[in-house]
């Protein structure tokens, strides 16, 4: 019952900025939560795609297993299927993203916690308030050649707020729109300070 109770409170109390981020207040600290860009035929066009890809390559290492080939032949192969198993990796990741992936926030008094999840497997990375510097918003100009190879669906890149933490750029909130990344750099930008504020 508790549990129950906690999923009516936590659905009563989320608040959305566009179609794609959610975040909940609740004592203490902040839960954000950005989901990837759904379009369902661009998704079924990249999963006929990645199973194409697949069976490419299974049917390169039977042949490289089970045909008679010279020894230039196997090296060809060799030298395609390092190619293929690179890209393999990475469209597979792009794919199972799409599908199952979300970024995760949590500020709280003492950091922002960041998360790229698929599914349930990724890690949370903590930067302490104190050490966060240069917190900015970056927006590609439109019709640029940024935006246009953003907007492939193969590439995960695309964040739109980031700052420093000991040194180290950190770049989070991946293809949002103009409006949703101002939205959402108002929401951080204010519980950062707030939570400094306090310590103060």
């Amino acid at each position: 019952m508790p549990f129950f109770y906690g999923r009516i409170q936590y659905f009563c109390t989320m608040k959305w900025i566009g179609q794609r981020v959610s975040f909940v207040d609740d004592k203490g600290w902040t839960t954000i939560v950005i989901y990837p860009e759904k379009k369902p035929i661009v998704t079924g066009l990249m999963g006929a795609w990645v199973a194409m890809w697949l069976v490419i390559g299974a049917t390169v290492i039977w042949s490289l297993f089970s045909l008679q080939l010279t020894q230039q032949e196997k090296i060809i192969l060799y030298i395609f299927l390092t190619f293929w198993g690179y890209y393999a990796v990475r469209v597979v990741r792009s794919f199972f993203w799409i599908l199952w992936g979300k970024e995760l926030i949590k500020i709280d008094e003492t950091a922002l916690h960041y998360k790229r999840s698929i599914k349930k497997y990724g890690r949370s990375v903590p930067y302490y308030l104190e050490n966060i510097r240069k917190i900015e918003l970056f927006q590609p100009e439109k019709r640029s050649l940024q935006t246009v190879w953003e907007s492939s669906p193969w590439v995960q890149g695309g964040e739109r707020i980031q700052f420093e933490h000991l040194n180290k750029l950190v770049r989070m909130a991946r293809k949002l729109n103009e409006k949703d990344s101002k939205l959402l750099f108002s929401l951080v930008t204010k519980r950062i300070d707030d939570h400094l504020r306090r310590k103060k």
